[in-house]
């Protein structure tokens, strides 16, 4: 039944809940590249988050279609949700289809890349933590942002060294995605989230 005022719908801590299993899952995804024989077995455990995501977004907009009031503006707790559940999906495109194009070894970049997004999601996670409180999240933010051109640098780098030094075309086109629709990506939705978290503390400064 549609309530004027919330009973008890903490979104932040359904925020904190969805920030931490990114976070199993980034950690996950650097260790299917350092553990590449697993591979298999580490994409089913981040197919696994990627559920429990789901379940926490679909929880997040059933709860704003039943409240009126909410902590912050309607649009960002909607935006906020759905950014969090995006990087989620990625990190899950990411394994699956380095299982599915059946990728025969890791590489370096892939590693390297990999860390920054853990590196971007554990800064992530430790801003939104802070939403709700008086502590400041500004410097998490930076810190993303930061990453973030970590991450752009890291990619250059891969794809030139890329198509510089591998041969197989399959293998170049394999990689390119993965490096360019995937990895990449994820990072750059991290700044994203951080660019949410920034206009959340303008709007209630």
């Amino acid at each position: 039944m549609f309530r004027l005022i919330p009973k008890n719908e903490n979104y932040f801590d359904l925020f904190n809940q969805m920030a931490n299993r990114i976070y199993d899952g980034a950690l996950l995804l650097s260790k299917l590249f350092d553990d590449f024989e697993r591979k298999a077995d580490h994409a089913k455990r981040i197919k696994t988050l990627e559920h429990e995501c789901d379940e926490f977004t679909h929880n997040i907009v059933r709860k704003l279609n039943q409240t009126f009031i909410t902590p912050i503006d309607r649009e960002d707790v909607y935006l906020l949700s759905s950014r969090l559940d995006d990087v989620m999906d990625i990190i899950d495109d990411v394994a699956n289809r380095t299982v599915m194009y059946r990728v025969e070894h890791s590489t370096e970049a892939a590693r390297r890349l990999s860390s920054v997004l853990t590196q971007a999601v554990a800064q992530v996670g430790k801003a939104v933590s802070m939403l709700g409180s008086k502590e400041s999240i500004m410097d998490y933010c930076i810190e993303i942002h930061r990453l973030e051109n970590e991450g752009d640098s890291l990619y250059h780098e891969a794809i030139g060294r890329l198509f510089h030094e591998e041969r197989d075309a399959l293998t170049v086109l394999k990689w390119k995605e993965l490096y360019e629709t995937s990895l990449e990506k994820g990072i750059d939705k991290c700044e994203d989230i951080a660019n949410i978290l920034e206009a959340v503390v303008l709007k209630n400064a």
